[in-house]
């Protein structure tokens, strides 16, 4: 079994340049479930993409244009999204911000 420590300091945890304004920081995970802070400039993309985890994203700060299907919403603060299984999703951060992504089954690649 896959997992991380009990508890996540994020002050411990180092965040993962991905490029072009956006930073990843893994939190917590087993086989079954992963949580992931992803932080964005103004401008960056989350390019529209799909994976085979059920993924849920909260918004801790900041604005993003959300695209889910054939979907779009401006999110803000305290809002949220669900992004089932294979289905096509994305964000444009219109004001920098941070996402807070939720993943079931944990995501291999961000290990």
């Amino acid at each position: 079994m896959i997992e991380s420590n009990l508890f996540q300091i994020a002050t411990e945890i180092e965040w993962q340049d991905l490029g072009n304004g956006i930073q990843r920081q893994v939190f917590g995970y087993d086989d079954r479930i992963m949580m992931v802070k992803v932080k964005f400039e103004t401008g960056a993309i989350g390019v529209l993409h799909q994976h085979p985890h059920t993924q849920l994203s909260y918004v801790e700060s900041g604005k993003f244009e959300t695209s889910i299907g054939e979907e779009k919403k401006l999110l803000k603060q305290g809002d949220g999204f669900y992004a089932p299984s294979n289905i096509i999703h994305g964000v444009l951060c219109t004001e920098a911000g941070v996402l807070v992504d939720v993943f079931s089954p944990h995501r291999e690649d961000f290990i």
